[in-house]
């Protein structure tokens, strides 16, 4: 079911509910295509600016928090619209996670392959976590938008998966491969929302265009580190938060 809406009061209970069952909600016009655009030129001047922070990967280009570099990607990640609706969804307060930038280079990519986030974010006493995936330019299935399984965010306990191994997730739960799967493309300025165990993928660009997309990802604000590496541990630390600590201070407000 999608929403067609550019703010949290267009979202009906049903909407929550689809989400609650499927993992996942579409948003039409999260952003306006001006807005877009404006994000995508940012974009490129990020990525003419930073270091791809996995240079070695086939399946896109990773830019994480953009936020704290980028006043303009700033307005983006916590822009009123989507905190709000990620709130509603999720239906508890929610602290930011972080963004990320991930871009498709056209012709040169490879699939994103089925997985789960969760597994891979180190984190405990949060069981709400969704991201928020926002088109900055249209994408189309042969650029390499989004399909997910729904109800697949009921599996919570399943271990990390490789997102370039076709039968990663499968391997853990071999019932999945038989499930129902939902292909949705964007327009830019259109957004997905999908809990944080919701499996998903995208398939390799094929057109001559760049694909443009900006997770935005939120966890519950109870939630503690764990302690395990991630790509944001010197944040963490930097924020003195020890293995076991509630998620707080400048890198990870609350939102909503």
């Amino acid at each position: 079911m999608d929403l067609f809406t550019a703010n949290a009061n267009s979202i009906t209970d049903e909407h929550v509910e689809s989400y609650k069952k499927n993992g996942f909600l579409r948003v039409r016009g999260i952003i306006t295509k001006e807005e877009a655009e404006r994000f995508r030129k940012a974009a490129d001047e990020h990525m003419a600016t930073f270091k791809d922070r996995n240079p070695d990967a086939k399946a896109f280009r990773q830019y994480v928090n953009t936020w704290t570099d980028s006043e303009t990607m700033k307005e983006l990640t916590l822009h009123p619209n989507i905190t709000s609706i990620a709130s509603r969804l999720a239906a508890v307060k929610l602290r930011l996670w972080h963004d990320h930038l991930l871009v498709k280079q056209p012709k040169t990519s490879t699939p994103t392959q089925f997985h789960q986030d969760q597994p891979y974010w180190p984190h405990a006493n949060g069981s709400n976590p969704l991201s928020c995936w926002v088109a900055l330019n249209d994408v189309p299935v042969e650029r390499g938008c989004m399909t997910f399984i729904p109800g697949s965010h009921g599996y919570d306990d399943l271990d990390r998966q490789n997102l370039n191994d076709a039968g990663s997730l499968f391997s853990l739960m071999p019932d999945l491969a038989w499930d129902e799967r939902v292909t949705l493309p964007l327009h830019a300025g259109d957004c997905t929302f999908h809990h944080g165990r919701t499996a998903h993928m995208a398939n390799a660009n094929v057109t001559d265009e760049n694909r443009y997309g900006v997770a935005i990802i939120y966890m519950d604000a109870t939630t503690t580190y764990t302690g395990t590496n991630h790509a944001l541990t010197d944040m963490i630390k930097e924020s003195g938060i020890s293995e076991g600590d509630t998620f707080g201070g400048k890198y990870f407000p609350e939102v909503g």
